[in-house]
């Protein structure tokens, strides 16, 4: 039923082409997409068959070292297909064909080629008639971007005329990074950023996981810059790294980072990791102060005979960790000598490659040109560009015969605030930054053209498009990295991939596409049957006795949505619940995103102590301290409010798109996050908290009563995001009808 409504919304067959994000471009050489001989309906598919001979083939020539193997592919296929379906869609190994089926199956790399004219295995073949469908890739990681395709088009249209498509990706490197370094994010958000950009066909998840704050050297004392906030993110036991790592609560394992390569992998995305040095390298020389450079502590003194011996050391230890071809050793912006600079990368190119048979990648810093009569960076060290100001990229590399990233700074983003970049990616420059045509990853200049080599230039990579996190771990909460890409991810792979969406094709695909993308919930939508998700209301929705179990109380949930709570709480003679330390209200949600209001009645009889949690889940926690709180993403964000004690109150927090704000008996306040401006100033900026649902007292900083609860949507939102009236329409439905968002993640 609810195909019907998507196709009303939105059609993915334009123009001889199945537009989707990206686009498929069609080989019309090699038959082109016609729709002359009848279409499949996507109810009669009941199978999803892998070819006995091929099933437990990998693809050896993309990044990763742990490949999936074209079996692997197929299962998580099914999952995220039979939720689209709503059907069983079970996984055989078998041969070709029924009308039943989708068959996925290798074919002759020669028949995908990329930009340049190589082949690439990430190519695939869809072939649909009357014998059902086929997946023929280049490779496994081929088929699979082929049934991202088709579960783009099982969204968008209930059938599919015949017809054959072959489609390849433009450029082999195709992703984002993210500045874990100066913010830390959890295991889970990372592999479910892995599951976002896949569904998009971007293969590259760029992790920056050593940094700090701008050390203002014209303004610190050396113990203001040896105290300044710098992270490295992997946590070793190794006796020899002890010092260097000092806040494991905020950092990987071994073993958190195996799940997160591993997870992102299954989805054909692979982490690439980035140890910074000898720039942005403080946490370093805070563990070994006698490895800082005069003048600034920040970049290491090559020259100094332990320097080089550490970094040799740090990834000797960690490049055990790493199942990629490639890794980045940062050596971006270092100011010192340009002699010893070449030297730390062709030393460190070197080293790497002995003892792992890796290869590494540098942010462009020190191009020839720079450094007369000096030897070269080793001509297999791929250079990511960054800025006009450092390097030319087709001037200084490509034409130097260097392999080249294009990381330009058109499209970076600075999380929360900056003097020069922007806090989202700049759509309308993906699709019109060339000298108003599509921008491309071979663009590297959008204003001079002869600054950019030829779209089928052998030696241009790809794109990886940057978020950095320039003020820190208090100014943002985990999901903003998430809202600062979430229509730039799918616009820019459109373009990475080398599809040929317009604007209005793109915003129109993705609001039909976004509430179907599996195996993530980074909105943290809440399914619901109309605007108001949950509500108690005591004493109406105490239950009867006879739901009492295990000595616990149902609260009935009044929205008509079911989500009842569990109690072990006793109550009042006026029904309410009287909260202390020894019990709880407890419902089945954990958090909901953007765009909310949740009020709750209560009455505070005490606070015995300094830090009292009022309600609480997996992403925040509303607190006590005794002013109202925040608690997010590893920091509290204060009210200079105060909840009265012995009256009842009504406190209501509402999440207005990137605002937060507490309203106290009618009485509004905002929710800021303060930003440490290099040391020279503070700049208070609005910060986008997710409600806390789960649970309700059981804390020993205060005991009380609830009366009520209430979580309903904002619906302003709507409004200010411009969304028609039928996408409104189309969004709701799929809120209450699909089962996406019904278990949120803990």
């Amino acid at each position: 039923m609810f195909h019907v409504w998507i196709t009303a919304l939105f059609s993915g067959l334009v123009a001889g082409r199945l537009v989707g994000i990206p686009t498929v471009a069609f080989d019309m050489d090699r038959g082109a997409f016609t729709t002359n001989s009848g279409e499949l309906a996507w109810d009669t598919i009941q199978r999803i068959v892998v070819s006995s001979k091929y099933a437990n083939h990998i693809d050896e020539k993309g990044q990763t070292l742990i490949p999936p193997t074209l079996k692997s592919f197929a299962a998580t296929f099914s999952s995220d297909l039979s939720k689209v379906l709503h059907r069983n869609i079970v996984v055989i190994e078998g041969e070709c064909c029924s009308s039943e089926e989708i068959f996925l199956t290798i074919g002759d790399p020669a028949n995908y080629l990329d930009a340049a004219g190589r082949q690439t295995s990430e190519g695939y073949s869809l072939f649909i008639s009357g014998s059902g469908i086929t997946i023929t890739g280049a490779s496994p990681l081929g088929v699979w971007w082929g049934t991202r395709t088709l579960l783009q088009q099982s969204i968008l249209n209930n059938t599919l005329p015949f017809g054959t498509a072959v489609d390849s990706p433009g450029w082999a490197t195709r992703g984002m990074m993210l500045d874990v370094g100066r913010h830390y994010y959890p295991p889970e958000f990372l592999v479910e950023m892995c599951s976002y950009m896949s569904f998009f066909k971007q293969n590259t998840f760029h992790l920056h996981l050593s940094d700090n704050l701008y050390n203002n050297v014209g303004l610190y004392t050396r113990q203001q810059s040896l105290d300044l906030y710098a992270r490295f993110r992997l946590w070793s036991d190794a006796p020899a790294l002890q010092g260097l790592n000092k806040f494991k609560n905020e950092s990987y394992t071994q073993e958190q980072f195996e799940h997160i390569q591993s997870a992102c992998v299954a989805r054909g995305v692979t982490i690439i990791p980035e140890i910074e040095a000898p720039g942005h390298a403080l946490v370093i020389v805070q563990w070994k102060p006698e490895l800082g450079l005069d003048g600034d502590l920040s970049l290491l003194n090559i020259s100094h005979p332990e320097a080089i011996p550490t970094m040799k050391l740090i990834w000797k230890t960690f490049l055990p960790w790493f199942h990629t071809k490639t890794v980045h050793i940062g050596a971006d912006e270092y100011t010192g000598p340009v002699a010893d600079y070449i030297t730390f990368v062709n030393t460190m190119a070197m080293y790497i490659g002995e003892i792992s048979n890796k290869f590494i990648s540098i942010w462009g810093t020190f191009p020839p040109r720079k450094a007369p009569g000096l030897p070269k960076i080793y001509p297999n060290v791929s250079i990511q560009h960054w800025a006009y100001f450092e390097d030319n990229p087709y001037q200084d590399y490509v034409l130097a015969n260097y392999s080249v990233l294009n990381s330009d700074d058109a499209f970076y983003v600075v999380n929360k605030w900056s003097g020069s970049y922007p806090q989202t990616v700049n759509i309308s420059r993906t699709f019109h930054g060339g000298q108003g045509k599509p921008w491309y990853p071979y663009i590297f200049n959008m204003n001079n053209e002869t600054d950019n080599p030829k779209r089928s230039s052998l030696l241009v990579l790809g794109e990886v498009a940057a978020l950095w996190n320039d003020y820190g771990a208090n100014a943002t909460v985990y999901s903003e990295a998430y809202y600062a890409w979430r229509e730039g991810i799918p616009a820019l792979a459109d373009k990475q991939w080398g599809g040929n969406l317009t604007e209005a094709e793109f915003y129109t695909a993705f609001m039909a596409l976004h509430p179907f993308i599996p195996d993530q919930n980074l909105d943290r939508s809440v399914e619901s049957v109309s605007n108001t998700i949950l509500e108690y209301q005591l004493p109406a929705s105490l239950a009867s006795q006879e739901t009492r179990d295990g000595g616990g109380l149902t609260i009935k949930d009044l929205s008509g949505n079911g989500y009842h709570a569990k109690t072990t709480c006793s109550t009042t003679r006026k029904g309410s619940l009287e909260i202390n330390p020894s019990c709880s209200l407890v419902t089945p949600l954990y958090s909901k995103g953007r765009n909310y209001t949740l009020t709750i009645k209560l009455k505070l009889s005490s606070l015995t102590g300094t830090y009292a949690t009022l309600i609480s889940g997996p992403d925040s926690a509303l607190i006590l301290m005794p002013n109202i709180t925040f608690l997010a993403a590893g920091n509290y964000f204060s009210l200079n409010a105060t909840l009265p004690v012995g009256e009842v109150t009504e406190l209501t927090i509402a999440g207005q798109g990137s605002q937060t704000f507490a309203y106290v008996n009618g009485t509004k306040m905002e929710f800021l996050a303060v930003l440490g401006i290099n040391g020279v100033s503070l700049r208070w900026e609005s910060i986008g908290i997710e409600a806390p649902l789960h649970v309700v007292g059981g804390d020993s900083g205060w005991t009380g009563e609830i009366s009520g609860m209430k979580l309903t949507l904002w619906q302003k939102s709507m409004q200010k995001n411009q969304i028609s009236n039928a996408t409104n329409h189309h969004l709701m439905y799929t809120m209450r009808k699909t089962s996406i968002y019904a278990q949120q993640r803990n």
